[in-house]
């Protein structure tokens, strides 16, 4: 049985992850969790854009802003 979108971005947990939000903007940060809902929380985070480069902290983000997610020591897998 393969896992769902769910179970792939649990193993996740503890990483540096970065998203592309539906605005463009860049977050990069060490992944704490994520919900049924694909909400995510990512701490010691970093916004980027074309114009600055920011550090937000904790972030809680809602799974519906997220356009793409790029996870370089995931294994080789794609997610």
């Amino acid at each position: 049985m393969t896992d769902g979108p769910t179970q792939l971005l649990e193993r996740l947990v503890q990483q540096r992850v970065t998203l592309t939000l539906k605005d463009a903007r860049l977050l990069t940060g060490k992944l704490l969790g994520v919900d049924d809902h694909m909400n995510l929380v990512l701490d010691d985070t970093e916004e980027t854009t074309t114009e600055i480069t920011r550090h937000l902290g904790k972030v809680v983000l809602r799974g519906s802003n997220v356009v793409s997610l790029n996870a370089p020591k995931a294994g080789g897998r794609p997610t």
